[in-house]
């Protein structure tokens, strides 16, 4: 009799559990897809909307590169006169000029530097905006890891309180314990429940945001990262780090660029200050005048001449001072940038060092003693040696240390991500 009855409890356990699995799961108003790291980086680069609204400044700076080479348009003038052909007979006139200016100095030519420079710094800003980028999708495929995790913690946890509730259930219809102890397991049950549908809303919203850096326009596609976040173990050197940085960093490379445009654009502000040449050719015709009192035959006037400006503005030297000072602070940004790019190596690599010990903590055997502990506690309280609350204790000792644990892998992995984006190498891949 009695063995019929634990059979009893068996299936009804397996039943509650297989329940449980069911409700906790993911709706099905989401269309799921699949991808790996190397992949998503792909799409990534192909796909993001911000990075590809920043391909169009390079388009810009190469379609002002083209502009900057076209030289003054030439002017013509046309002209007409009546000197009273009607009443004095004194006939008509007709002028044409065209006039151009002959720009000195090399105005052009530091025009085409400036738009050069330009242009390549443009390109360098893009490279450094796709090193951002890259880290950044990096942190969010590893959230959206992380959150799975965490959602299977507290699913798994809430399944452990579901199938002691409905334990106690049958335990309390049996006379074995109080309807006080029954209904606090149930009351644990149900608000780990609570638990359980907070990390599927934020694992569903670190999903998301994967949608978004792919551009991905359809709001009920979610994609499913894949990998190993017990795969981001390397060794480095501070020093050789630095000068890696120093090196390949795109941002103090954009600073330098920067102080190259600084410099032509000063040279474009002294060309600017030569004044420029105007030359002009005109021709002109008058008709033959038919006046008694001095008849003219008609006649034709070449002209040509040379326009030379009074540069009286060069006198105020601001423009010249602002680009001058432009350079010098080109300088000091520069140097200031090469200063920030070594803090935050060090930084980046004394944050790796430390979520390396971190993650070691774990090694010692952490996770799996909780575990020993909750299992220990659970066949207690199933034989009636122990309490509910120490029961309730351990599934929480175990559950944070759990949370504990994937939260240390995130933050190990984001620590290697951000030491790599500060010194300006990539290896990353899982």
């Amino acid at each position: 009799m009695i063995k019929n009855i634990k059979q009893k409890w068996v299936t009804l356990l397996i039943l509650l559990s297989f329940s449980a699995v069911l409700n906790a799961q993911i709706d099905t108003t989401f269309v799921s897809a699949k991808m790996n790291y190397p992949d998503f980086l792909s799409l990534v680069s192909k796909n993001n909307l911000g990075y590809a609204a920043e391909k169009f400044n390079v388009d810009m700076a190469q379609a002002n590169t083209e502009a900057s080479k076209v030289f003054p348009d030439p002017e013509l003038a046309v002209g007409a006169s009546d000197n009273g052909q009607r009443r004095m007979q004194m006939g008509y006139g007709f002028s044409t000029e065209l006039s151009w200016t002959l720009e000195l100095g090399g105005k052009r030519k530091a025009r085409i530097n400036v738009a050069k420079s330009t242009a390549e710094l443009t390109k360098t800003l893009l490279e450094d905006y796709f090193r951002n980028l890259r880290a950044e999708a990096t942190l969010n495929y590893l959230t959206g890891l992380k959150q799975k995790q965490i959602f299977k913690v507290q699913f798994n946890s809430y399944t452990i309180l579901k199938n002691i509730a409905a334990t106690d259930s049958i335990r309390f219809k049996l006379g074995s314990i109080t309807e006080i102890d029954a209904r606090q397991s149930k009351l644990e049950a149900n608000s780990m429940l609570n638990d359980v549908y907070q990390s599927e809303a934020d694992w569903k919203s670190a999903l998301l945001e994967l949608g978004t850096m792919l551009g991905n326009q359809k709001a009920d596609t979610l994609y499913l990262p894949s990998g190993d976040l017990t795969k981001f173990e390397r060794i480095f050197n501070l020093n050789e780090l630095i000068v890696t940085a120093q090196n390949n960093r795109t941002d103090l490379l954009a600073a330098l660029k920067n102080k190259n445009v600084a410099q032509e654009v000063l040279k474009l502000t002294k060309a600017n200050r030569i004044l420029d040449l105007g030359l002009s050719f005109g021709l002109e015709n008058a008709s033959v005048v038919t006046n008694v009192v001095a008849p003219t035959p008609s006649s034709n006037a070449v002209s040509a001449g040379i326009t030379i400006p009074l540069k009286f503005s060069n006198r105020n030297k601001g423009e010249l001072k602002a680009a001058e000072y432009s350079l010098q602070q080109a300088d000091v940004v520069y140097k200031q940038t090469e200063l920030q790019i070594q803090t935050e190596v060090r930084k980046a690599w004394f944050a790796y060092l430390t979520a390396q010990k971190q993650v070691k903590q774990f090694d010692t055997g952490l996770l799996a003693d909780a575990k020993k502990l909750l299992d220990g506690k659970v066949y207690s309280y199933k034989r009636g040696e122990t309490t509910l609350l120490e029961v309730l204790n351990a599934q929480r000792t175990y559950n944070e240390t759990q949370l504990s644990y994937h939260e240390t892998l995130y933050n190990y992995a984001a620590s290697l991500v951000e030491l790599e984006k500060t010194a300006g190498i990539w290896d990353i891949n899982f």
